[in-house]
């Protein structure tokens, strides 16, 4: 009978031994887990950042309304990465606010091949196209991002996408810019 009480005893520590490792590994897997998650939230936060900072010098001159990073208006997006795009922001130099519409559309696919289309291109397209409100004499807080996604059937190609920008009211463009996408 003392030997099973014994024996009882040997399990039960034990399996207190195995749930206390258990329990300090599933703390160390938690923080681990955190720390890989809060390092992608800040390289997220320094990449929009950068963008922001680059956004902001282009408007150091007096004279730009529109403003677009990467500055030399060209992305080149891979099928196999996440989806990228371009940023931009707007300045009013109006004495009134003002409303916005902005659409990006393709307007050249000829190194595409003959069997792609300019619809097709604008599938590809997420955020192409919005409205929003300037106060005079400000920017967009935050830039307007354009993402592309692109699908692994897609033709590697450039293909050139236009950027308008309406002023509500007018029907001349406010402001435009092409934007040079070349798929990998």
């Amino acid at each position: 009978m003392a030997r099973n009480k014994r024996a009882a005893m040997e399990m039960s520590v034990g399996t207190l031994v195995t749930i206390v490792l258990l329990m300090v590994v599933l703390v160390m897997g938690i923080i681990l887990i955190r720390n890989i998650f809060g390092g992608s939230t800040d390289a997220v936060e320094a990449i929009n950042s950068e963008v922001i900072d680059e956004i902001n010098k282009a408007f150091s001159d007096d004279t730009r309304i529109l403003s677009i990073a990467p500055g030399d208006r060209t992305i080149t997006l891979d099928r196999d990465k996440e989806p990228a795009g371009f940023a931009f922001s707007i300045r009013n130099r109006e004495t009134n606010p003002i409303e916005i519409s902005y659409k990006v559309e393709a307007v050249d696919i000829s190194k595409c091949g003959d069997g792609f289309s300019i619809p097709e291109a604008n599938e590809y397209l997420l955020g192409g196209g919005g409205t929003f409100s300037l106060d005079t004499g400000t920017t967009l807080s935050l830039p307007i991002l354009v993402k592309y996604v692109i699908p692994r059937n897609a033709p590697p190609c450039t293909m050139i996408y236009k950027l308008t920008i309406l002023k509500r009211g007018s029907a001349v463009d406010y402001d435009s810019s092409q934007i040079i996408v070349t798929i990998d």
